[in-house]
C-alpha cells in the first residue's frame, strides 16, 4: 500500500457561490483540496473542523467588514484566544472592496493580518501562483 501524500487544504470563505466555484475549480485543477463556507460563522466552524493550510477570505460577507474581523480574530496575538492554533494559518484576502470604496487596503500585521490582498476578479493562473507563493513562504 502506497503512502498517500497529504493534499494541501484550502478553505474559501465567500458569500458569492460563483466565486467559490471558480476558486474550487481553479485550485482543484492544480491539485489542492478545497472546502468552502459562505459566511464568517460557517467559515469559523470549517476552520475548526478542517484545519486548512490556507484561507481565502472575502472582506464583505454578512457585513461590510466581516472578513477583516475574522482575519483579526484568527491572527489574534492573545495567548488565550480560542483560535490560537490557527494564528499562523495564512490568509489570502480576495475581495471586490476596492471597486466599492476609494480606500485602499494592504496587509498590515496589526490592522489587517493577511499575507496578500487581491482584487476580484483574479486570473486563475495568478490565483494558483499566489496560493503557491503564500504556501511556499509558510513552509520556508
Amino acid at each position: 500500500m502506497n503512502k498517500e501524500t497529504k493534499k494541501v487544504k484550502v478553505l474559501a470563505i465567500d458569500d458569492d457561490p460563483d466565486i467559490i466555484t471558480a476558486v474550487q475549480l481553479t485550485l482543484e485543477s492544480a491539485g489542492y483540496q478545497v472546502v468552502s463556507a459562505s459566511s464568517g460563522q460557517e467559515g469559523l466552524e470549517k476552520i475548526k473542523a478542517e484545519h486548512p493550510d490556507l484561507i481565502i477570505l472575502d472582506v464583505m460577507l454578512e457585513t461590510h467588514t466581516e472578513g477583516f474581523q475574522l482575519a483579526l480574530k484568527l491572527h489574534s496575538p492573545d495567548p488565550a484566544s480560542e483560535l490560537k492554533e490557527f494564528k499562523n494559518t495564512p490568509i489570502l484576502m480576495l475581495t471586490a472592496i476596492h471597486s466599492t470604496t476609494p480606500m485602499r487596503y494592504e496587509p498590515d500585521i496589526d490592522y489587517l493580518p493577511v499575507e496578500l490582498f487581491v482584487d476580484k476578479p483574479i486570473n486563475p493562473d495568478d490565483l494558483i501562483k499566489k496560493v503557491a507563493w503564500i504556501l511556499g513562504r509558510k513552509n520556508a
